[in-house]
């Protein structure tokens, strides 16, 4: 019985150390940000066309172009992205996450959120970090809703496409997650 709490003991630690580190791996500058979101916005745009409707009708686009999660039993998740308003990158916030529960594994991905209203992009504006899951309501668009997605069914304040998922992480969520504002260099 010692070994299993000793091993699930030892993991907690790692994967604690690895979340903790993560931090200085962020610090991407300003123009990697911007550059590497509006790549991600456009491998979106290709592969989603309902995304693209949406692109055009938001008051503003943050783009995640790279989330790393990973962990063990205790999980950790970040990156770094840009706001777009009219095109143009606006401001850069960070995203990190803690979760515990049945996990194990590491995965990338990315994510768009269209934020569809003034007052859904005026929380995240005023917010000393928005916690998704308060505030605004967030619409999560699998490959189905992308599908029957228009100008005319649009009613939500933020909708949120997830994309690009590489690694052997089992689900994956945004649910939690806490997005802050950053001045990269």
């Amino acid at each position: 019985m010692k070994k299993p709490v000793q091993t699930l003991g030892a993991m907690f630690v790692v994967t604690a150390a690895l979340a903790c580190s993560a931090q200085p791996a962020f610090a991407a500058t300003a123009q990697q940000i911007r550059r590497d979101a509006n790549a991600a916005l456009n491998r979106l745009y290709a592969s989603t066309p309902s995304a693209k409707v949406l692109g055009a009708k938001a008051k503003g686009i943050l783009v995640f172009p790279r989330i790393m999660k990973a962990g063990f039993i205790v999980g950790a998740q970040g990156g770094e992205g840009a706001l777009q308003k009219g095109g143009k990158t606006v401001a850069y916030y960070r995203n990190v996450a803690a979760s515990y529960g049945l996990q194990a594994g590491v995965q990338g991905f990315s994510y768009v959120l269209f934020f569809m209203s003034d007052s859904a992009l005026e929380y995240l504006d005023k917010s000393d970090g928005w916690e998704i899951g308060t505030g605004p309501s967030v619409v999560i668009v699998d490959k189905g809703m992308a599908k029957s997605l228009s100008t005319t069914t649009l009613h939500d304040d933020v909708y949120a496409f997830i994309f690009g998922q590489k690694g052997l992480m089992a689900g994956i969520g945004i649910q939690g997650s806490k997005i802050t504002r950053i001045h990269p260099k």
